[in-house]
């Protein structure tokens, strides 16, 4: 069997972060303090649950699909300010969307996103001087 695509989705929960999604073989599901721990379980649950189709994981075969805070936690290293203001976006406004006391829209979502891609685009490209 050909090993499936798997995207897992990601929330940062109140006592850490918790991963799950929904194939045809059922419901897979774990829980970690942090994304380090998190991603080792996710391997381990995908690797069980597979294991009878002889279907290995990577941690590279699987997406990784977080919600803002646990993508904002895990790339602590990404400066929300400054990531508002490379966007046009009130950094308030941000910081809401960041802890989860608001909730953004698909829009809202798409132009963070494009921010933190371009962002990733300008890193890739930076030479240093040897």
């Amino acid at each position: 069997m050909k090993k499936p695509k798997i995207t897992m989705t990601v929330i940062k929960e109140g006592t850490g972060f918790s991963a799950h999604l929904t194939t045809k073989e059922g419901f897979i599901g774990t829980e970690a303090e942090d994304m380090d721990e998190l991603k080792t379980n996710i391997l381990e649950a995908l690797n069980l649950a597979y294991e009878s189709q002889n279907i290995s994981f990577n941690i590279e075969d699987i997406l990784l699909k977080p919600d803002l805070p646990s993508f904002f936690e895990f790339y602590k290293v990404i400066n929300a300010k400054a990531l508002s203001e490379r966007i046009g976006m009130n950094q308030s406004l941000l910081a809401q969307y960041i802890n989860g006391s608001k909730k953004p829209s698909g829009n809202q979502i798409k132009r963070i996103l494009s921010g933190v891609h371009r962002l990733g685009k300008e890193l890739t490209a930076i030479q240093f001087l040897l």
